[in-house]
């Protein structure tokens, strides 16, 4: 029997207990060309308030007598720490620490303290015992480390790189890893990841692209010009029951496999009309989020909600393009917004589409000016969540490929938990296409995870899988 085109994960609930055995400050292998007291420029893109945190993801490794590892006989941890070492050296900007400066901006310090965190630990229990290794599990938390009484969001005087390796009673082990996001997005958080795991396979130093830092390219313009009115950034007074119908009680984090099939759907039935086509993230988003505030009961409904989605806008540069191996912040963040009457009609699932398409489409090399000479100026101190959902794609990462650090491709590689931002939804590829490519782009299936209070998970469930149209229409 073929399997169905959407398939809700059940995530089960865990205790996963962990024992940490000890901390190791990771430096540069050999020497950097910095030295104490030296400073480097991050861009406004680095410094924008959605990039002041860390980026939590884990990677599940099943260690075999037959993973094909050229340091199979050399400890894992030591693997691992010895291949950060000399990756450091030419990501240099990793071992330092972040500071403000007197106008509120921040830049990489290189003082007393310095380098990353490796954290080594045991747990008593298997893999096998964790449960399905396809989504995300708000459970695994204890896989990532975290400082005690550590303020949410902290950035400043912490270690860039903070890496835990759990080594599990079967053998396999976890990568447990946050990076700081105001040093690299998501697409070079994989070139990162990507020269560690060559560098840990081949036992030698591996840099393929060779890191370019550059980040002056993105200097504001003198005399700054907004050209845009920048919603993403905007506090908009919370005029709906969106938050409080969020916040009511705990959210729970929800995931579904989606295929390629279901994808293709849902692209043919959301198509515009205006002849112009659509993406099938164009597609996806524009589903997710009509299904999302479906199962919200979002009042009243001629309130205009928002969505924000991220755009990498590194092919919009042609004044200078970027080198290659550059590896910091270009990712815009365009905002669409829609009156609730109209979002959730299945019948303007097409007009939706077409506001999700243009949103992605206003990205351009004066958007992204735009945005920096906007942060310049008005530097925005908090995210805005009130009347909004923002999707993330992961899809586009090729996160399984590059997390190969001798012992094969990961059994799943990604984030935790959303619920501590549960305005976030999240597109991951799935682990079992090997590449994790572009499932957006009909590369196969993807997960999508959501969070939502428990008393309007089924309704989302019904919405999302089209259970509640008999008659969807576009």
């Amino acid at each position: 029997m073929a399997p169905p085109w959407v398939q809700e994960l059940h995530l089960p609930h865990l205790t996963v207990p962990v024992t940490i055995d000890a901390m190791y400050p990771v430096m540069p292998s050999h020497p950097i060309p910095v030295q104490y007291g030296d400073t480097l420029y991050l861009s406004n893109l680095d410094d924008m308030i959605g990039a002041r945190v860390f980026t939590p993801t884990v990677y599940f490794y099943q260690q075999t007598t037959t993973n094909s590892c050229a340091n199979s006989q050399k400890p894992i941890v030591k693997t691992l720490q010895d291949a950060l070492a000399d990756v450091l050296v030419p990501y240099y900007p990793l071992s330092g620490r972040l500071r403000e400066t007197s106008n509120g901006k921040l830049e990489v310090f290189f003082g007393p303290s310095q380098g990353a965190l490796m954290v080594q630990a045991h747990s008593d229990v298997a893999l096998s015992e964790l449960g399905d290794l396809t989504a995300p599990n708000p459970t695994w938390e204890p896989l990532i480390f975290k400082f005690p009484n550590e303020e949410p969001y902290k950035v400043l005087d912490m270690p860039l790189v903070i890496a835990q390796i759990t080594i599990f009673r079967c053998g396999g082990f976890s990568l447990g890893l946050r990076l700081c996001h105001c040093i690299c997005d998501g697409l070079g958080a994989m070139q990162f990841l990507g020269a560690w795991a060559a560098t840990a396979k081949a036992r030698t130093l591996v840099t393929n692209p060779r890191p370019i830092w550059d980040r002056e390219v993105f200097k504001p313009r003198d005399p700054p010009h907004i050209q845009f009115p920048h919603m993403e950034f905007r506090k908009i007074q919370e005029g709906s029951n969106l938050t409080m119908s969020l916040w009511e009680t705990k959210p729970l984090q929800k995931c579904y496999r989606i295929t390629r099939e279901f994808q293709n759907l849902i692209k043919s039935l959301a198509m515009p009309r205006d002849g112009y086509g659509c993406t099938t993230f164009d597609a996806m988003a524009a589903h997710v989020w009509r299904s999302w505030v479906n199962a919200l009961d979002v009042r009243p409904l001629t309130y205009d909600l928002r969505l924000t989605f991220s755009v990498n806008a590194r092919q919009k540069l042609r004044n200078p393009p970027l080198k290659e191996g550059f590896y910091g912040n270009v990712v815009c963040v365009p905002c669409t917004t829609s009156k609730i009457s109209e979002l959730v009609n299945p019948e303007r699932l097409s007009e939706t589409t077409r506001l999700v398409r243009e949103a992605r489409l206003s990205v351009s090399e004066e958007y992204l000016r735009s945005t920096v000479d906007f942060v310049d100026l008005e530097r925005p101190k908090q995210l805005e969540f009130g009347g909004k959902l923002t999707i993330t794609q992961w899809t586009r990462f090729s996160i399984y490929k590059c997390a190969d650090f001798g012992w094969g491709r990961p059994l799943y590689a990604g984030p935790i938990d959303l619920t501590p931002t549960p305005q976030v939804c999240v597109f991951l590829p799935e682990g079992q296409d090997g590449s994790g490519g572009d499932s957006c782009s009909g590369g196969g299936s993807m997960i999508v995870c959501i969070c939502l209070p428990e008393s309007a998970a089924h309704k989302f469930t019904q919405a999302f899988m089209l259970l509640d149209n008999s008659k969807f229409t576009h």
